[in-house]
């Protein structure tokens, strides 16, 4: 046998030899008491601190070798400050109630039997994911605590850091006396592991991709594994006629260019005709200041005429970048109207004093998240009190938003009876 099939073959077999391993693991992680699997992401944040020299060490590397744009980078990049964040994530992670077990909902039938809806852990999570290297010890951290094995296949951007990650993950679940397989990260960057983890049915119980649209779009299309995840985070923000102006700059300078190059960064700008001669300006030059750059319709650049003309594609565009759309709208209605045509059901916000307007926005967009006199980047697990999350969610079934622990629960039903049979 050729060195070159024996090691195609060593590929192909990877994944679902760590899936079978993960299987056989998840179930003593479920079964586990919530102290022991709260002590190892306990021990996992203390690793990830003693070891932040290394993974800094191992994210120059990555960052060494990278050529993307400088928002990509920020998406790369590390500094004490994001591996203590790491750290406290997990932290948060691990004072949480235990999602699993929990009672979601019990009744008595007629005939006494007592029938109760528990929540469980989902079994084996596979993640994939790109450039992000805190993703690994967030969805490891969720992984854990909700009962659940992990497989985690990075990026090749951050390669480095992310096996330093792992290898803190897997200290703590060593030090709870945990199985260290109920985490696991693909042993090298081949991209035959993505394929393996599409194909591996009944081994893999769910995906989450998480990544630029052309990964997530592939992970949604060939798939045999069920698949939660957003493919775009074209998010806006509409500042209404009766918006605060002081309150709207803040917001949209901190939803575009907080981090440009995350999902929940707001990517139009949709501004009412009546406030806009006075307002847009002033937006314009606050952004202008720190970089930003624009893609305009024609209603804004009569106001503002040095704007680069927007075309229809740019209004469908997730630039992750300091490039802003603006489009200049008569109302909510037509506000809505808009990011009906061109929104991904990420995330949205409006920023209004009118509690009625506020209303009609909040009722009537279909995306996961919509939010009132707030910024777009406020779209976050950790924002929301989850600890951290495993990805964004805009389909319609199971889970929605930011995914956290009560998300990666499923449920069994218990029945409970005093020897009734069926008549």
């Amino acid at each position: 046998m050729s060195a070159s099939i024996e090691a195609d073959q060593m590929v192909t077999a990877a994944i679902p030899g760590m899936a079978r391993a993960a299987r056989l693991a998840a179930r003593d992680l479920a079964q586990s008491p919530s102290a022991t699997r709260d002590r190892a992401l306990w021990a996992a944040a203390a690793a990830l601190r003693d070891r932040q020299e290394e993974i800094l060490s191992a994210n120059a590397r990555d960052l060494e070798a990278f050529s993307g744009s400088p928002a990509f980078r920020d998406r790369l990049l590390l500094t004490p400050q994001r591996v203590e964040a790491m750290a406290v994530g997990l932290e948060n992670i691990a004072d949480l109630p235990d999602p699993v077990g929990r009672i979601l909902e019990e009744w008595t039938r007629p005939n006494g039997l007592k029938i109760r809806r528990v929540a469980t852990p989902v079994g084996v999570i596979g993640v994939i994911y790109e450039s992000r290297p805190n993703v690994g010890a967030d969805a490891a951290g969720l992984a854990i605590k909700s009962g659940n094995a992990v497989i985690l296949r990075g990026g090749s951007d951050s390669i480095h850091t992310a096996r330093v990650i792992n290898e803190a993950m897997t200290a703590g679940l060593r030090a709870a006396g945990l199985p260290e397989v109920c985490v696991q990260m693909a042993p090298d960057e081949d991209r035959a592991h993505v394929a393996d983890m599409l194909a591996a049915a009944g081994l893999i119980d769910l995906l989450i991709p998480r990544g630029g649209k052309s990964l997530v779009e592939r992970v949604q299309r060939e798939a045999r594994v069920p698949v939660l995840a957003h493919a775009e985070g074209l998010c806006h923000t509409y500042i209404h006629a009766a918006a605060d102006p002081q309150m709207a700059r803040r917001i949209i300078q901190n939803a575009k260019l907080r981090r440009p190059g995350i999902c929940g960064a707001t990517e139009t700008l949709l501004i009412d005709e009546a406030i806009a001669p006075s307002l847009l300006p002033q937006i314009v030059d606050d952004l202008r200041e720190v970089g930003c750059d624009f893609r305009a319709d024609q209603r804004a650049r009569e106001i503002v005429p040095d704007l680069k003309a927007a075309v229809e594609a740019d209004f469908a565009t997730e630039w992750l970048d300091a490039v802003l759309s603006i489009a200049v709208v008569d109302g909510v209605d037509s506000a809505l109207d808009h990011i009906v045509k061109f929104g991904s059901a990420h995330t949205e916000a409006i920023v209004t004093s009118d509690e009625m307007v506020a209303t009609r926005f909040l009722n009537g967009t279909e995306s996961a998240v919509v939010m009132w006199n707030a910024s777009t980047q406020f779209c976050d697990g950790g924002e929301f009190g989850f600890g951290a999350e495993i990805g964004i969610a805009t389909g319609r079934f199971h889970a929605r938003g930011p995914v956290g622990l009560e998300q990666l629960t499923t449920f069994r039903y218990e029945v409970i009876g005093t020897g009734q049979i069926r008549p």
